[in-house]
This record gives C-alpha cells, sequence and structure tokens, in this order.
C-alpha cells in the first residue's frame, strides 16, 4: 500500500500526482519493460521515477516508481521497486476519507 512505502517513496508518488519536479531529469522518462515483469503494454505507457538518492554522489540508487498510464499525473496504476526493476509490488493508492470524496465532487465542473 502506499502507507508501506518508504517516507520519500509517499513523496515522490504524491509529486507524480501532482506533475512534478523531480530530482532527476530522467524522472518521467519512458520505462521499457524490458524485462517484462509488469503487465505488457505499448511503448511510453510506463514511466520512472527515482526514490532515493545520494546526494553527494548524485547516485539514483536502486529504488524506482514506475507509472502506467497515458496522462503522466493520472496513472492507471503505480508500482514500487526496491532492488532496480527486478521485482515490483503494485501501489495501493492511499484510501480517500468521504470528506475528500465530497470536496472533490463539489469542485467539478
Amino acid at each position: 500500500t502506499y502507507a508501506q512505502l518508504p517516507q520519500q517513496g509517499q513523496v515522490v508518488y504524491a509529486q507524480i500526482l501532482q506533475g512534478g519536479s523531480f530530482a532527476f531529469g530522467k524522472d518521467g522518462s519512458v520505462f521499457g519493460n524490458y524485462e517484462r515483469r509488469l503487465p505488457q503494454q505499448k511503448r511510453g505507457y510506463y514511466r520512472e521515477y527515482t526514490v532515493t538518492y545520494n546526494a553527494a554522489s548524485r547516485s539514483r540508487g536502486p529504488r524506482r516508481i514506475v507509472c502506467g498510464g497515458w496522462q503522466s499525473h493520472s496513472p492507471d496504476a503505480c508500482y514500487y521497486s526496491a532492488d532496480h526493476y527486478k521485482s515490483f509490488a503494485r501501489i495501493a493508492p492511499p484510501a480517500v476519507r468521504p470528506s475528500q470524496r465530497l470536496k472533490t465532487l463539489s469542485s467539478a465542473p
């Protein structure tokens, strides 16, 4: 779930939903899914984001969030990888409280 992500993962996930900004220029770039560990989709469907990095060396490290969808700020599904794409866990979005749902519905055009 979202709550099980490391704190930096929660921050990056929120940034994805808000459309950025990100720590690395490569964040938001197309993820090829060459390992075929995610459901097969057309090229360009998946995008990758860095979860943690070593600021001193500017290394991106192994942790990533990969989101699928044709609108980057509104992904169909996101996945977390702690081991540089060797395995993925689907991120269940945080639960929306009823009061938040009402705000969303009342602000719709």
